[in-house]
């Protein structure tokens, strides 16, 4: 039987993907800045959602989204990482044991950095908590690096365009290693709350603004300015 090109990734796993990049990019570059502050929390407030979502979509989820398809042991680990000393890369339906390991860690370094990065926002925990959210933030990217220089390796030595399989949902394979759904309904929600979120969270600009403004310059929101 020939390999064909079949779904492997649905559309909300691709969905989660994508914007978690995007989120993670966005909070990353606004961190530092005062101007930028709504969109750095708003973003931070995103990230946690997705990796909400995913923690959920890793036990009901399609085929390959699923926890129990890519928990990493280090057998697994060690025979990938000697295929790659060796300029070979096992064909993988979904998430080669290398990348499972950055997923997990991503989703736990995502968890810490919400959750400080919360608690900082509020102004509890102090300094030393703004230096773990900065810490795990810093980890965060040095690992989405090291993911993406991972998946450009493994595309030119598996001939398998991994980019464009988290664009597209399918992989060259046989029709018996396919998903068997899409579920575009799930993926409507997702968005349709991604969406909403981002919406209702700008077009807030008196509560949110203010509550940000006294939380970076220590000003009672209900303060005048004379």
């Amino acid at each position: 039987m020939n390999k064909e090109s079949i779904r492997i990734w649905g559309l909300p796993t691709r969905i989660f993907h994508w914007a978690l990049a995007g989120s993670f990019l966005l909070a990353y570059l606004s961190g530092e800045s005062e101007r930028w502050v709504k969109i750095h929390v708003v973003a931070g407030y995103t990230l946690a959602g997705l990796i909400l979502f995913r923690l959920v979509w890793g036990f009901a989820g399609t085929r390959y989204a699923r926890f129990k398809s890519f928990w990493p042991n280090p057998a697994s680990v060690k025979r990938h990482v000697q295929g790659l000393l060796r300029g070979r890369a096992e064909d993988e339906m979904g998430h080669n044991p290398i990348g499972a390991l950055a997923i997990h860690a991503l989703l736990l370094l995502g968890i810490v950095t919400g959750i400080s990065g919360w608690l900082t926002f509020e102004d509890i925990g102090g300094d030393w908590l703004e230096e773990i959210h900065e810490a795990a933030a810093s980890l965060m990217l040095f690992i989405v690096i090291l993911h993406i220089a991972g998946v450009l390796m493994t595309s030119w030595l598996s001939r398998q365009h991994l980019v464009h399989a988290m664009v597209s949902g399918r992989k060259m394979g046989y029709p018996r290693q396919a998903i068997d759904s899409n579920r575009p309904l799930v993926a409507v929600i997702l968005l349709a709350c991604l969406m909403g979120f981002w919406i209702w969270s700008f077009s807030q600009p008196e509560n949110l603004m203010a509550v940000m403004t006294s939380t970076q310059s220590g000003v009672n929101p209900g303060d005048d300015d004379d």
